[in-house]
Formats: structure tokens, C-alpha cells, sequence
């Protein structure tokens, strides 16, 4: 998994910094931080992430890298 700047598929920036583990399940979970408001941290799983969600008829990314933070 790459960490760098990611854009979600509506257009607000995040920073993807570290795949973690959930302490129960041990489900890979992407941490990551907004680009905007108040710049909370958040997680996700990693499947959910990096998934392809159809939008207009078309599959594209959640989630598209963009560059390193």
C-alpha cells in the first residue's frame, strides 16, 4: 500500500499514513488523516478503501492516489 496523498472519488484529500490491524479481528484497516476542516484521523478497512464503487455507469477507484505527502 502506497502513503502519500489520496483523492476520494467526491474530490476532498486525505492522508494515507500506515496500515493497521484491528486488535479483535486483525482486519487490515487504512488510517488516514482530512486535508481540510479539522483535520481529524480516521479508519477504514482496507478492502472498503482501496474497492471500485460504479459512479454514473462507470467503476472507478474510491480512493486514487495522487502523490507523497
Amino acid at each position: 500500500m502506497k502513503t502519500g496523498i489520496y483523492q476520494h472519488y467526491k474530490g476532498a484529500l486525505y492522508n494515507v499514513t500506515q496500515l493497521v490491524k484491528h486488535s479483535e479481528t486483525e482486519e487490515e484497516l487504512v488510517l488516514y488523516q482530512c486535508q481540510y476542516g479539522d483535520f481529524s484521523w480516521w479508519v477504514r478497512p482496507k478492502a472498503m478503501f482501496f474497492e471500485s464503487i460504479i459512479k454514473e455507469g462507470q467503476s472507478i477507484e474510491r480512493f486514487k492516489w495522487l502523490r507523497e505527502a
